[in-house]
C-alpha cells in the first residue's frame, strides 16, 4: 500500500507500484488537469510538484511517492500561482490549452525558488515544457508580469 498527500489530502493506492503516478492522478483519483502527453518526460505536459519540485508524472512511478506531497493544478494555490494565474488571463497566454496546466507548474516552481527571474532562468526553467501553439513569448513575458505583481 502507497500512502502519500494530494493536494493536501491523504490518499492510498493500493495497485501496481510500477503504475506511473500520471494514471493514479487520471484514473483513480479523476485529477484530469494534468495531461498526457508524450509518456517519455520530454513534453512537461504531465508536471505536477512532488515534495516543492516538479515531477513529470508520466514516468514517476507511484511507488517512489510514498511518502510523498504531490500537489497537481487542481491544488496548486499560493501568491505564486495566483500571480501566475492573473497574468496568464491578462495577456491571453494559452491557445489551444493542452500543455498548460504543465506550463503554469513549471512557471509556479520557478517564481517559488526565483521570485524574479531573468530570461535565462525562464527559458531554463521551461525548457522541458513544449508548447504546440508556441506561445513561448507570452509564457516568458506573463512569468515576467507575475513577477512583477509579486514584488510591488
Amino acid at each position: 500500500m502507497i500512502t502519500f498527500k494530494l493536494n493536501g489530502q491523504q490518499r492510498t493506492f493500493d495497485g501496481d507500484p510500477e503504475t506511473p503516478l500520471l494514471w493514479v492522478l487520471r484514473d483513480f483519483e479523476k485529477l484530469t488537469g494534468t495531461k498526457y502527453g508524450c509518456g517519455i518526460a520530454q513534453c512537461g505536459a504531465c508536471t505536477v510538484h512532488m515534495d516543492g519540485t516538479t515531477r513529470r508524472s508520466c514516468i514517476t512511478p507511484i511507488s517512489t511517492v510514498d511518502g510523498s506531497e504531490i500537489v497537481t493544478i487542481e491544488g496548486i494555490e499560493g501568491k505564486e500561482a495566483e500571480a501566475i494565474h492573473k497574468a496568464w488571463v491578462a495577456i491571453d497566454v494559452p491557445q489551444c490549452g493542452y500543455c498548460q496546466s504543465g506550463q503554469i507548474m513549471s512557471a509556479v516552481a520557478l517564481l517559488q525558488v526565483t521570485p524574479k527571474p531573468t530570461d535565462d532562468d525562464i527559458d531554463g526553467a521551461m525548457a522541458g515544457n513544449i508548447c504546440r501553439c508556441a506561445t513561448y513569448h507570452r509564457i516568458r513575458q506573463a512569468i515576467h508580469d507575475a513577477a512583477d505583481t509579486m514584488e510591488g
